[in-house]
């Protein structure tokens, strides 16, 4: 290689390569996660990050330095999902930093970015962990310094870079023993240098798939415009929700007993245990019987009874287009005005949906362990609550980085970011809301309701492992806990109870059980009367998740 410089078109070209790379590789990035679930995992999200740049740089339409910069940081940044594309986000926003102001980029000033891009992304995350992607990115920052005066011509300064990226990811096991345990290297760590290794080649002359990034796009434009239905009429007719007060808890088998005349004399039906209350929701055709029934548990506060046929009527009349409904959506936000307090929330499944919207949820985002939400869907979320104030629940450790980065991007409204780690603990904060407190006292609040809730996920193994001296075999059940596995087994009921009695503690007062798609009420009743038997004391409720890939998620509070 002759030249000792790299310019934007340059630049770009081993930007695209080094995506392509990564994009051929990232099943088996994938396949280096410790934990053996099947869920979107590393070389998903960090593909899924950088594809967004890469239609950004795509769309270019005169290759220069500024532009380029601001493509791969911004669409990485939007376009960014779990805490690995975060962290590749931020390393690209803090590389691009530097070398945006020049035409070309010389061996000094690769240096400057490596360390800006490092700084930059240390920054973003709450706790750095070594062993991780930070790890690799900050000793390859270091050689870089090391070797600016070494007389290296540019590609061997590069491989020289990528050489030592690669020793210290393979050390990364030393730094973090749940890593030597599973015999794998950190992931991100892999990622980075799977991009770098393809942007190298990219320097050496390796051209670009034509079609990168292309494919999906190509394949949407070939579908037609879904067909717009009309809207199914509803088997019930009014939609109830009211709340029962009853001067002591209710007995868990009174609870049961309501549960089953909801269902069998309706549908949709959602109960939400609250200390001394209990939040209904059902649609039925009698919602007089639904009201009597109720009053043999309590008094009733807060009672709505709408009727569906009415709002199907009306979508019936008001059908137009997307567009014109988008555009009067857009119309009625701008002029009405804003409410203080808006909710977002982040799940998997119609049941979970359901739950989220009886408490007051303004906006569901679809997602979660099995697709992570990127930053710009956060974004889009936020942009459809028409509220000052929004508290935004991620519900999943691996999105929380990306609705802060969302929440950094966001002026003109103030968003909290409530840590939620799972979907118990974001239902045990919404439900926590007091309207009467301050926005302060009640995001204190959240944070105190969310770190008394345990939490175990019910799933198979997709491979074997070795995880906290666990032997793992592939198609085993296995109940992730908050901290790791609780417990390993062939049967699920049995596992699910194993990992209750692992997050029991004496202050224990509900348990809650909500069931997946693969598992069904029945099961899941069947479970609950087991923990009922051994724990007698707790009361046991049991909801409809409808989430993918996990039977079940188990809540202990």
């Amino acid at each position: 290689m002759a030249e000792n410089t790299i310019d934007a078109s340059l630049l770009a070209h081993m930007f695209l390569t080094g995506a392509q790379n990564l994009d051929a590789k990232k099943d088996w990035i994938n396949e280096l996660n410790v934990f053996p679930v099947p869920d979107g995992d590393t070389g998903t999200n960090m593909t899924m990050t950088i594809m967004s740049a890469v239609h950004m740089v795509q769309d270019i339409d005169s290759m220069n330095m500024k532009d380029l910069a601001k493509a791969i940081s911004s669409g990485s940044l939007r376009g960014a999902r779990g805490n690995s594309g975060v962290i590749l986000s931020q390393l690209f926003r803090g590389f691009t930093k530097v070398v945006k102001g020049s035409d070309e980029i010389d061996i000094p000033m690769i240096a400057d970015a490596c360390e800006k891009a490092v700084e930059t992304a240390y920054k973003a995350v709450i706790k750095p962990k070594e062993g991780t992607i930070l790890t690799v990115a900050k000793g390859m920052a270091e050689i870089a310094r090391k070797l600016v005066d070494a007389q290296m011509t540019l590609d061997v300064y590069i491989k020289n870079i990528i050489d030592y990226g690669n020793e210290v990811l393979a050390k990364t096991p030393d730094m973090l023993p749940v890593l030597k345990e599973a015999g794998v290297v950190d992931s991100g760590g892999q990622g980075l240098i799977t991009i770098l290794e393809g942007a190298y080649d990219g320097l050496m002359g390796k051209e670009v798939d034509p079609d990168l990034g292309k494919a999906k796009d190509e394949n949407a434009d070939r579908k037609e415009a879904p067909e717009e239905k009309e809207p199914e009429k509803p088997r019930f007719i009014y939609s109830a929700e009211f709340i029962i007060n009853s001067e002591k808890s209710l007995p868990q088998a009174q609870i049961d007993e309501l549960r089953t005349f909801l269902v069998t004399n309706g549908e949709q039906v959602v109960i939400i245990p609250d200390a001394r209350e209990l939040k209904v929701h059902v649609h039925t055709n009698e919602p007089g019987q639904i009201l009597s029934k109720a009053l043999t548990l309590g008094r009733l506060t807060c009672i709505s009874i709408d009727n569906l046929l009415v709002e199907h009527h009306e979508k019936l009349i008001k059908n137009p287009s997307k567009a014109a409904r988008d555009q009067a959506d857009e119309l009625l936000r701008r002029t009405t005005p804003a409410k203080p307090v808006g909710f977002i929330e982040v799940c998997a499944g119609d049941g979970f949906e359901e739950i989220f919207r009886g408490l007051g949820a303004d906006y569901i985002i679809k997602g979660g362990q099995t697709m992570n939400p990127s930053t710009e869907d956060v974004l889009d979320a936020i942009d459809q609550v028409n509220a000052e104030n929004i508290f935004l629940f991620p519900n999943n450790k691996n999105i929380i980085m990306a609705a802060r980065q969302a929440q950094d991007l966001v002026r003109e409204k103030n968003i909290i970011v409530i840590p939620s780690k799972t979907i118990p603990q974001g239902i045990t904060a919404l439900l926590g809301y007091d309207p009467a407190q301050n926005v302060e006292s009640n995001q204190t609040a959240m944070m105190d309701a969310i770190a008394n809730v345990r939490t175990a996920e019910v799933t198979y193994a997709i491979r074997d492992t070795t995880i906290d001296n666990v032997e793992i075999h592939q198609g085993d059940i296995m109940a992730v806990g908050d901290d790791g596995i609780l417990s390993v087994g062939k049967d699920i009921e049995d596992t699910s109870l194993a990992s209750v009695e692992k997050m029991m503690s004496d202050d224990a007062e509900l348990i809650s059980i909500y069931f997946g798609k693969e598992f069904s009420e029945e099961n899941a009743n069947r479970l609950a009367q087991k923990i009922t038997e051994k724990f007698p004391d707790v009361d046991v409720e049991v909801n409809n998740g409808g989430q993918p890939v996990y039977y079940c998620i188990l809540s202990v509070e």
